[in-house]
C-alpha cells in the first residue's frame, strides 16, 4: 500500500478519537504494518512508572500519545488550512504527493 502520510506531516483528525474538535497536529510516528499513526496531542495516554524504569528515573505519571488508525486522519492543505485528500503524481520519474483539491505539491515533512 502506498502511504500518503509520513512522519512530520501536518494532519487533521477526521474520525475516531479527537474527531469532535477537529484536532490538528504533526505526525510523530507511522506504523506501516498496522496502518496506524501517532499524532501530537491526540489520544494522550497516561502511564504510571516506578522509579528506576526506562521512561523515568524518578518515577511518576508519563503522558504519551497513542496510535490511531491511518484512515482517521487527513493531510492539511497549507493554502486553505483544511484537510484534503492526497494522490500520487509522477513528475520527471519521481512520485510526488499532490493535494486533490488545490493540485499543489505536499510540502516536505517538517524536521521533528
Amino acid at each position: 500500500m502506498a502511504f500518503r502520510i509520513r512522519k512530520g506531516d501536518l494532519v487533521q483528525v477526521v474520525g475516531g478519537v479527537g474527531r469532535s474538535n477537529g484536532k490538528q497536529g504533526h505526525v510523530l510516528a507511522v506504523d506501516r504494518k498496522a496502518e496506524r499513526v501517532r499524532v501530537e496531542g491526540v489520544r494522550v495516554q497516561k502511564r504510571h512508572v516506578k522509579p528506576g524504569r526506562k521512561a523515568s528515573k524518578t518515577g511518576g505519571i508519563v503522558e504519551k500519545e497513542g496510535f490511531i488508525d491511518l484512515s482517521n486522519v487527513m493531510l492539511v492543505d497549507p493554502a486553505s488550512g483544511k484537510p484534503s485528500r492526497v494522490r500520487i503524481k509522477l513528475e520527471a520519474g519521481r512520485r510526488v504527493r499532490v493535494f486533490t483539491k488545490s493540485g499543489a505539491a505536499v510540502p516536505g515533512p517538517s524536521a521533528r
